[in-house]
C-alpha cells in the first residue's frame, strides 16, 4: 500500500503544472507512422528543461483538405513554453481517395501512438489532453467523444494494442462542430471553397450528419464528454459564435462542461497574428489546461 501510495504521489508532482510561460522551446519532428510508403511525421514542441511535462496531441485544420503540422507554430510554441509537450501529427487530407472516416483514424491512431511512446518524448503519459483548429477540432471532438468507435480505431498499433484515444480535456479553437451548419453558412455567404471541400470530405453525403458532434449530442448518442473550452471570434467568416452555442447547449444537455470564450472583432486563425487577443487566447487556454489539471489531483 504505501508503494501505491508513494507512486500516485509522484504521478502527481508529475502532472504539477505553471501556466507561466517560463521556457524556450525545442522543435523537432518525429516519424510516427508508415503506410506502406507513405511516412507520417509529427511536430513536437518541447521545453527546454528535463521534464516530463504534461502533453496535449494538436490536430491542425484546413477545411478537412488541405494544411500540415506546420501550421501549429503559434500555438505549439506558446503552450511548450509554459511546460506543455505539444504533438502536432500530419494526416490524411481528405481527397476522393481518403473522406470521412479516414483523417478521424489517423487521428485516433496519432492519440494512441503518444500515449504508447509519451515516456520517450518526455511527457507524461497520464492525463493527456487534445487541442483542435477550425476542422482540427472536428476530428478532435469525433476521436474524443468516440474513442472506442471500431471505425476510428481501425488501425493497429501493435506496441499499445489496448490503448485508447480518450483525452482528460480538449480546446477547441473555432472548431467546425456542426459541420452541416457550417456548409449552410457558407452557402448562405458564397463560401464556395467550404462547400467544395466539405463536399469531398463527407462522402457519402449522410455522413455529414452522422460524423457530427453538434447532431450525435441532440440525437443522444452515448458519448465522452471530457471537458471542453472554445475560442471563438465573433468576426469569424468560416464559423459563427451561434454555432459554438448550439454545440455548447448540447454538450451541457448531456452532462458535459464546456466553455465559450467570444473574442470581440476577432476572425478565424487569429492567434496566429501576435498582439493582445492573442496573448489574451493563449492565457485563457493555459489557464483552462492548468484547471482541468489541477482537477485530476495535480496541484497548479
Amino acid at each position: 500500500m504505501a508503494e501505491q501510495g508513494a507512486a500516485a504521489s509522484a504521478a502527481t508532482r508529475l502532472l504539477a503544472y505553471d501556466p507561466t510561460p517560463r521556457f524556450a522551446v525545442r522543435t523537432f519532428d518525429v516519424e510516427y507512422r508508415r503506410d506502406g510508403g507513405e511516412a507520417f511525421q509529427a511536430r513536437v514542441y518541447h521545453p527546454e528543461a528535463p521534464g516530463p511535462f504534461p502533453g496535449l496531441i494538436y490536430v491542425h485544420g484546413g477545411q478537412w483538405v488541405r494544411g500540415d503540422r506546420l501550421a501549429t507554430a503559434e500555438d505549439g510554441q506558446a503552450l511548450a513554453a509554459s511546460g506543455l509537450v505539444v504533438f502536432a501529427p500530419d494526416f490524411h487530407n481528405g481527397s476522393d481517395a481518403h473522406p470521412y472516416p479516414v483523417a478521424v483514424a489517423d487521428v485516433h491512431y496519432a492519440t494512441r501512438w503518444l500515449k504508447a511512446h509519451a515516456v520517450e518524448l518526455g511527457m507524461v503519459p497520464d492525463r493527456m489532453g487534445g487541442l483542435g483548429s477550425s476542422s482540427g477540432g472536428h476530428l478532435l471532438m469525433l476521436t474524443a467523444m468516440r474513442p472506442h468507435d471500431p471505425r476510428y480505431a481501425a488501425l493497429p498499433l501493435s506496441e499499445a494494442p489496448a490503448a485508447d484515444a480518450t483525452l482528460a480535456y480538449v480546446v477547441l479553437v473555432w472548431p467546425i462542430l456542426d459541420p452541416l451548419g457550417r456548409f449552410i453558412f457558407a452557402q448562405a455567404t458564397g463560401r464556395d471553397d467550404i462547400v467544395a471541400s466539405t463536399r469531398t470530405f463527407f462522402r457519402p453525403w449522410e455522413s455529414v450528419w452522422e460524423g457530427n458532434p453538434t447532431t450525435i449530442l441532440e440525437r443522444g448518442e452515448s458519448v465522452e464528454l471530457p471537458p471542453a473550452l472554445i475560442v471563438q471570434g465573433t468576426i469569424d467568416a468560416n464559423v459563427t459564435p451561434s454555432l459554438q452555442e448550439r454545440f455548447a447547449g448540447a454538450y451541457r444537455a448531456a452532462g458535459g462542461a464546456v466553455e465559450v470564450a467570444l473574442f470581440p472583432d476577432q476572425p478565424h486563425l487569429f492567434t496566429r497574428q501576435p498582439g493582445p487577443e492573442t496573448d489574451r487566447a493563449h492565457a485563457l487556454i493555459r489557464a483552462f489546461i492548468a484547471r482541468q489539471l489541477a482537477a485530476s489531483g495535480a496541484p497548479a
